[in-house]
């Protein structure tokens, strides 16, 4: 019996240690920035996905023009890089609701947040050099976006 009561108080006690407020999945989704956080991982995306498939199959574009628009055409086919493609074409779905929600000189600062993921992702995972060159044009560019939008 006093097992019975014991685990009654540490029952209650747990729910109210663990209960958190209701998420607000329709307010999160109506989210105006949502649309920028979409834009920015779509781009990504699609630049990394071509970046890393057209790297995979070491694409050396010929020297004619005509030769070169063949190359380059039948490499659409290819479904990762159809799908970056298709990313590109998503991003900018997202982009355009973001148009309808933000001016443009708030939204557009955000976009610069790409190069820094693109570099990020593309030295962990692309093999990419990593030079402090780089890293301080990112920072200048974060620093930028951070006087943009606040001031």
């Amino acid at each position: 019996m006093p097992y019975r009561f014991f685990f009654i108080v540490l029952h209650a006690s747990w729910k109210t240690i663990v209960s958190f407020p209701e998420f607000n999945f329709d307010a999160f989704l109506m989210n105006p920035y949502l649309y920028i956080v979409g834009t920015l991982f779509f781009t990504v995306f699609g630049q990394i996905v071509l970046k890393w498939r057209l790297s995979g199959l070491k694409v050396v574009l010929p020297e004619g023009m005509t030769d070169k628009g063949v190359c380059l055409f039948k490499l659409i086919f290819d479904p990762f890089i159809f799908s970056g493609f298709t990313s590109a074409f998503v991003a900018s779905l997202f982009w355009m609701a973001a148009m309808t929600k933000f001016e443009i000189t708030t939204a557009y600062p955000f976009m610069s947040i790409a190069p820094a993921m693109v570099f990020l992702i593309g030295v962990l995972f692309l093999g990419e050099t990593f030079t402090i060159g780089k890293v301080i044009g990112l920072t200048l560019i974060i620093i930028g976006i951070v006087v943009t939008v606040k001031y």
